[in-house]
């Protein structure tokens, strides 16, 4: 698939992406802002952005779409399993 048609079917779910950036920034401008984003280790942090990109998605998009939010669980899900007793 090229490029154009990539972005023609994602712009269908995703639908704009300034706006998405916009909503996706300022979530991100907030937890970046908190008291523990500074102790918290890399794979946590980049976990809280992937699930901060996929809610301006759904915010910006089309909520109904399932991708997003399995994209959501998928991110916590590999901190959780991380996080388990050994």
């Amino acid at each position: 698939m090229n490029t154009d048609k990539t972005l023609k079917k994602r712009g269908n779910s995703y639908e704009n992406f300034s706006g998405h950036a916009v909503v996706t920034q300022n979530i991100k401008t907030a937890m970046r802002n908190t008291q523990n984003w500074t102790i918290i280790d890399e794979n946590k942090k980049e976990c809280l952005e992937m699930v901060a990109h996929n809610i301006g998605r759904i915010l910006n998009g089309n909520h109904n779409y399932h991708d997003s939010w399995l994209d959501i669980i998928k991110y916590v899900t590999l901190i959780e399993k991380e996080m388990r007793p050994k």
